[in-house]
């Protein structure tokens, strides 16, 4: 089964119903039954999103009490991997939460990053591969 690596914008998309995106992901979001795995960095930005929404940035954490979301990735033993992508990519410029999903990405050779981020477009895995994305822009 693919893994579903969850960047920040559908999760924002997910708790704010004013979002243009919001149907589009809560139909996609029934499409698996396991958990969607993230990291530190993008909870971090959607709670960030959320609260200059006015929305209550705490309730990123009921994705993973209610098990919609895990995390699957250690920034420490990454930093190195990390670093030099968002060196690849400074003209973009990525985020420390992108770097993470490509890098996650790379370790889960089975995944699919969910994002409403067209710069997962430019992004690449080990330097030449396309990252396989489910996004409403294709």
């Amino acid at each position: 089964m693919e893994t579903v690596i969850a960047d920040t914008g559908p999760l924002v998309a997910y708790f704010d119903r004013r979002e243009p995106h919001h149907e589009w992901v809560c139909s996609a979001l029934k499409e698996w039954s396991e958990p969607m795995v993230t990291c530190d960095a993008v909870l971090a930005e959607t709670a960030f999103v959320l609260s200059r929404k006015g929305q209550p940035p705490d309730v990123v954490f009921s994705l993973l009490t209610e098990g919609l979301v895990t995390l699957g990735f250690d920034t420490a033993k990454n930093h190195r991997e990390l670093a030099a992508l968002m060196r690849a990519y400074r003209n973009v410029p990525m985020s420390v939460a992108d770097a993470s999903l490509v890098r996650l990405s790379e370790l889960r050779r089975d995944s699919v990053v969910f994002t409403l981020d067209r710069d997962f477009l430019v992004y690449r895995r080990h330097g030449r591969q396309r990252i396989p994305l489910l996004e409403p822009f294709v």
